[in-house]
């Protein structure tokens, strides 16, 4: 029970100030806003690597069309 009442003495007193003013709906509106930034995280990060994934093609593409045509002038 003790760990519950001081787990808080860390913060600043403006900071248990404000979390002691809110009001349920505003706790609500924390969490959700909570939850979109992780969503948001989370698509920025895929969206990393889908570019870098399509650079990576675009470049391998490149590179077998330059050694397609290395070969074509082999031939000839």
């Amino acid at each position: 029970m003790t760990e519950h009442a001081r787990r808080f003495d860390d913060l600043s007193p403006k900071t248990k100030e404000f979390l002691s003013n809110l009001r349920n709906d505003e706790i609500a509106t924390l969490n959700d806003g909570i939850r979109l930034v992780q969503a948001i995280r989370t698509v920025g990060t895929f969206m990393r690597w889908v570019i870098i994934s399509l650079l990576g093609v675009l470049v391998g593409v490149v590179m077998f069309g330059e050694s397609i045509g290395k070969i074509r002038h082999w031939f000839r």
